[in-house]
C-alpha cells in the first residue's frame, strides 16, 4: 500500500520525496515486489522469506522510458507499467561492458476497479519518466539543452549504406527503443544521392524538433549542406542533429560515443549507445568547417578534409563496401603496397595556446577572461565556450613565416574577427562569413604558418575524435573545441612505419610513436594546394573536385544530440 500520496510531479520541481508501492510480477501473481522511487534510483525488493539477493537498484540515468497499459485479458482488473533501462553490463562473450536492454514490469491491482488501477500505473509511469529526464547523463563542464518533450524527429535512412543493412538495423534495434521512450518519428528512406540534401533544403522544419541520420557519415554531410543552403540557414542549422551508425566508417557515431565517456563499443553496441543518447535527448554544440574549392563552390563539413593516403583509401575501398568496416583495412593494405607521394603546398593559421605560467609562479584567483555562458532557451542549446585540451604535437613547425613559394606566401594582412551574420535589405540572412580566409588567388596572411615540405604521403584535417569506428585519430578533440586538428605525414616514411601509425591509431597511441614524419597541429584555418596532377580530396569521406582548397572552422555553429 502506498505511503506517499504526494504528487510525483513535485520531484520535477525539485521537491524530493520517495514514492512507494507494492506490486506483483506481471507473469506470476505469487511474486510480490516492494518498489520505491527516489529522484535517482528505482529500488525493487522482492518480498519473500527465503534468503539471498532480493533487492535490485536501477539507476534512472539508464532509463529511457516507462509505459502504463491494460492487459490483453478484458477480465483482468489489474493494470501494468513497464520500465526500460539500458545499463552497462558485462558482455556475454568478451571482456568489458556495454549497454544492454533490461525490462522491469509490474502489475497494479490495488483495488477491483480497472480504471483506478490504470490511473495508479500511469501515475508511477509518469513519475519515473519525469525523474529519468532529470537524470540524463551529463558530462562535467559541458552546457546542454534538452529537446522538447514530446519531441518530433525525422529519421533519414540510407538503405544502401554500409553493407546495405541500415533499414534492418533500424527496425531491429532502434525502432523498439524509440517506442519505449515514447519518441514519435517520421521515417524517410532516401532514394538517390543528394535526396536528403534536397529534402531538408525545402522541408518545413517548424514541424520537426530534430533530424536524425541512420547511415554512414555521407548522409549527414548532405543534410548539413542542405540546411546551410536554405534562406533561413541561421535558424535551420540550429535544428538538433542526431547520428545512428548504419554505414561503414561511422566516424561521428564513434566520436559521439567517445565524448559520452562510455567504454569503447562497435557495431550493434555502438548503435545501441547512440540510440540511447537519442532517447535521452541532450543537445550540445558542434563545430562546422567551411570549405572553399577552386570552382568557388563552398561546402560545410562536420568531420574531415583529406588528401593523399587517407582519401585514396576511402574512395578506392568503395569496391569492398559489401564487407562492411573491414573495407578500410583492405584498402589500407592495397594502398600500402604501392605507396604514393604527393607534391603540394600547405599553410595554416595555428591556434594561439594560452601562455603557461613560469615555474614557481603563484596562480591568482582572478576570474577567467572567457565570456560567460548565455542562458539556455526553451528548446535549443546555447553557444558553448569550448575547453581546448593541451596540444599533443608529434613535431612542430616553429620557423615557417619565410617561404619561396609564389602561391602560398605571407602578406601583412591584419587578423579579422568573425562577425555575426547580418540581414540584407531584402530580409534574407547573409551567408556565414569566412573572415579568416583570403581569396584562393591571394597570399595567406603573415600570421599563417607555411609548411616548408612539399612532398606528402597524407594531409588530414579532422574536427572529431574518430575517423572511423576503430580509428581514434584526434584523442584530444571534442565536437565543440573550436579547433581543426591537422595531421600530415611527409615523404620518406616507410611502409611498416606508416602501418604502425594506423595500428596505433586504433587506441589513439599514434602520437606517442615519435614518428619523425608525422606532424600534428591545432589550427583555425588552412590552405592546401596540390601540385601533383592527379589525386583525390575528400570532405567527410565524399570526393570533391581536385585542386586548391581552403577551410575555416566556425565554433558551435550546429547542434548535436549527444551524451
Amino acid at each position: 500500500m502506498e505511503k506517499d500520496e504526494a504528487d510525483p510531479s513535485r520531484q520535477r520541481n525539485g521537491l524530493v520525496g520517495v514514492l512507494y508501492g507494492e506490486f506483483t510480477d506481471p507473469l506470476d501473481e505469487k511474486v510480490r515486489y516492494s518498489v520505491s522511487l527516489t529522484e535517482s534510483v528505482l529500488t525493487v525488493q522482492r518480498i519473500c522469506s527465503s534468503p539471498g539477493r532480493t533487492k535490485v537498484l536501477f539507476n534512472l540515468t539508464d532509463c529511457v522510458g516507462c509505459r502504463a497499459y491494460r492487459g490483453p485479458d478484458s477480465a483482468d482488473v489489474g493494470a501494468y507499467f513497464t520500465v526500460y533501462f539500458y545499463p552497462f553490463k558485462r558482455r556475454w562473450m568478451s571482456a568489458g561492458v556495454a549497454r544492454q536492454r533490461v525490462e522491469q514490469g509490474f502489475r497494479v491491482a490495488l483495488v477491483q476497479d480497472p480504471l483506478a488501477n490504470l490511473q495508479e500505473a500511469e501515475r508511477w509511469a509518469r513519475a519515473i519518466r519525469d525523474a529519468s529526464v532529470l537524470q540524463a547523463p551529463r558530462r562535467e563542464g559541458v552546457v546542454y539543452a534538452e529537446m522538447r518533450r514530446p519531441c518530433r524527429i525525422m529519421i533519414l535512412v540510407n538503405p544502401h549504406s554500409g553493407r546495405g543493412q541500415a533499414l534492418q538495423l533500424f527496425t531491429g534495434h532502434v525502432q523498439g527503443m524509440l517506442t519505449e521512450a515514447a519518441v514519435p518519428y517520421t521515417l524517410v528512406i532516401t532514394e538517390h544521392q543528394n535526396h536528403a540534401r534536397e529534402l531538408v533544403r525545402k522541408a518545413d522544419l517548424s514541424q520537426c524538433d530534430a533530424l536524425v541520420i541512420m547511415s554512414g557519415d555521407g548522409l549527414l554531410f548532405e543534410v548539413i549542406n542542405g540546411l546551410m543552403e536554405r534562406e533561413d540557414w541561421q535558424e535551420a542549422i540550429q535544428t538538433p542533429l542526431g547520428i545512428l551508425p548504419g554505414g561503414s566508417g561511422n566516424a561521428l557515431a564513434a566520436s559521439v560515443h567517445h565524448y559520452s565517456q562510455s567504454p569503447p563499443a562497435w557495431n550493434e553496441e555502438l548503435l545501441l549507445s547512440c540510440g540511447f543518447m537519442l532517447c535521452k535527448g541532450l543537445v550540445s554544440s558542434m563545430d562546422l568547417v567551411s570549405i572553399h574549392l577552386a570552382s568557388r563552390q563552398r561546402l560545410f563539413s562536420f568531420l574531415s578534409l583529406a588528401w593523399g593516403f587517407v582519401a585514396d583509401v576511402d574512395i578506392e575501398s568503395e569496391k569492398y563496401r559489401h564487407v562492411g568496416a573491414i573495407r578500410f583495412l583492405m584498402g589500407t593494405l592495397v594502398r600500402l603496397a604501392s605507396l604514393r607521394v604527393y607534391q603540394g603546398r600547405l599553410a595554416y593559421l595555428p591556434v594561439k595556446e594560452a601562455p603557461k605560467l613560469p615555474k614557481g609562479s603563484i596562480k591568482t584567483n582572478q576570474p577567467p577572461s572567457t565570456p560567460q555562458h548565455p542562458s539556455l532557451c526553451s528548446s535549443l542549446p546555447c553557444r558553448l565556450i569550448p575547453n581546448t585540451s593541451p596540444n599533443r604535437n608529434a613535431r612542430h613547425n616553429q620557423n615557417s613565416t619565410n617561404s619561396n613559394h609564389n602561391t602560398i606566401t605571407n602578406s601583412s594582412n591584419n587578423a579579422i574577427t568573425t562577425k555575426r551574420p547580418e540581414t540584407q535589405s531584402d530580409g534574407k540572412t547573409r551567408a556565414q562569413e569566412d573572415s579568416l580566409l583570403p581569396g584562393l588567388d591571394q597570399p595567406v596572411p603573415e600570421s599563417w604558418t607555411v609548411v616548408k615540405e612539399e612532398d606528402f604521403v597524407l594531409v588530414l584535417a579532422i574536427y572529431q575524435s574518430h575517423l572511423a569506428e576503430d580509428l581514434w585519430t584526434a584523442p584530444g578533440a571534442m565536437a565543440d573545441d573550436g579547433v581543426i586538428h591537422l595531421f600530415y605525414v611527409t615523404a620518406g616514411i616507410s611502409r611498416p612505419a606508416l602501418l604502425r601509425l594506423f595500428l596505433a591509431m586504433e587506441k589513439g597511441g599514434h602520437l606517442a610513436c615519435d614518428c619523425p614524419h608525422l606532424v600534428y597541429e591545432k589550427v583555425k584555418a588552412l590552405r592546401l594546394e596540390p601540385v601533383s596532377p592527379q589525386g583525390m580530396i575528400t570532405v567527410d569521406g565524399e570526393m570533391v573536385e581536385y585542386g586548391p582548397v581552403q577551410a575555416q572552422i566556425h565554433p558551435g555553429l550546429a547542434r548535436l544530440i549527444c551524451g
